[in-house]
């Protein structure tokens, strides 16, 4: 009896080996995402920790990696460097491998030099660093890293396409450059004076201001400045509560200047800018769901049916599909494995095909200039914040046109 069972077990055995997917067993792969939950940047960061976690639901209800599932649990940073290495701490005594950080490259860089070092002292428990916004050039540059990954254009990709449409308009004139008063904040001044010297060196520079972050509660002596100076154009980095009160400001004085922006599109700004941003408000970015194809409507749609709530980060997207093809073809969620395989590989997300490149892990794509426009139902189906309001497309770049150098001399592990 004993003899007959040993001989139905091994084909038995070797059969299940065989029918074992990639992976050795189906894990839960946990995210802690890292940003502010409280404080002026809330709403942004709710938004988007509720985007991280519609898409993972639908990437574990597609299975896009196996039978493998995303699970993305939000952490509280207060928008404060210091608060996000306490965070990092918690986190990864939970046993957390992979984190999720956006806003603000204050808190990115700081997490960046903390998961490195961590990294190199605790091998086989590595971490890595999924950056959802967080656009200052350098973190692809000098302070590149194996372990971070860039799913956001950086400000110099966005600030070469916005002066790429701005160099065609005979119009602007006088530009005037507002920002908040951190490395983002110099990274735009800086690109926005370069740029427009190389292509515009007929424009004035008029002004050009730098805030406290996330501390203004009336931008209306900036919004003064910026009438006295006569321009007819304004570029902000700004974002969340700091672009949505200065453009509330600027309605306020009838600021006739046009808004060249980064973050127009994000929580709160759209409600500020009502019907008075019609038309004047710009965005640079590297999506817009009043794309040529109206791309990606069903999840735009299923997400405000669900959170009566606009889905427009679309890095949430791009990174759980390149993360989840990376753990198939690794057969593995070591986080290890994963960055070798998301290292150079090219996917098609909703705004076409894009390249993590391997040199810096910066994310190559296309990029978008769009217009707030009254909702037409032809060009302009989407609003946002039930304003009535959305974002015409004006131009959409290859992505070459976005493509920047890299200083970055990465070192990997053997």
């Amino acid at each position: 009896m004993a003899t007959q069972f040993k001989k139905l077990i091994i084909p038995l055995s070797l059969a299940a080996a065989f029918a074992m997917p990639g992976t050795a067993s189906a894990e839960t792969v946990k995210m802690a995402f890292i940003d502010p939950l409280s404080g002026p940047f809330a709403p942004v960061g709710q938004g988007i920790l509720k985007s991280f976690q519609y898409i993972a639901e639908k990437a574990n209800a597609e299975k896009w990696a196996g039978d493998n599932k995303f699970e993305i649990n939000g952490f509280d940073n207060k928008a404060s460097p210091q608060e996000s290495l306490t965070v990092l701490k918690t986190v990864i005594d939970q046993g957390y491998r992979y984190i999720i950080q956006g806003n603000g490259s204050g808190a990115a860089a700081a997490l960046l030099d903390a998961v490195n070092k961590h990294n190199e002292r605790n091998p086989g428990k590595e971490v890595v660093f999924i950056n959802y916004a967080a656009v200052d050039p350098d973190l692809t540059n000098s302070k590149c890293s194996f372990w971070h990954f860039r799913f956001d254009a950086n400000s110099d990709q966005k600030m070469e396409a916005m002066t790429s449409f701005m160099e065609k308009n005979p119009n602007i004139k006088k530009v005037y450059i507002i920002g908040q008063n951190y490395a983002f904040g110099h990274q735009v001044t800086r690109a926005a004076k370069e740029y427009l010297k190389r292509k515009r060196p007929d424009i004035q520079i008029v002004g050009d201001d730098l805030h406290p972050i996330g501390q203004v509660k009336d931008f209306s002596p900036y919004v003064a400045k910026m009438k006295a100076s006569g321009a007819d154009t304004v570029i902000t980095g700004n974002w969340g509560a700091d672009l949505a009160l200065l453009i509330k400001a600027a309605k306020d004085a009838n600021l006739e200047a046009n808004f060249y922006t980064y973050y127009a599109t994000t929580t709160g700004v759209p409600t500020a800018m009502g019907p008075a941003g019609a038309e004047r408000v710009k965005a640079v970015g590297y999506w817009n769901v009043n794309n040529e194809k109206f791309t990606g409507k069903d999840i735009v749609e299923g997400y405000k049916k669900k959170y009566n709530d606009d889905y427009y980060v679309l890095a949430t997207y791009t990174s759980l599909n390149m993360i989840s093809q990376a753990i198939k073809q690794a057969k593995s969620t070591d986080p290890v494995k994963v960055a070798f395989a998301m290292e150079g590989m090219k996917m098609t997300s909703l705004n076409g095909e894009v390249e993590m490149r391997k040199q810096d892990h910066q994310l190559q794509q296309p990029l978008y200039i769009t217009t707030w426009t009254k909702v037409n139902g032809k060009d302009v189906k989407f609003d946002q914040e039930n304003t009535g309001y959305g974002w015409k497309t004006d131009v959409k770049f290859d992505t070459h046109v976005g493509v920047q150098p890299t200083s970055c001399q990465m070192k990997r592990p053997s």
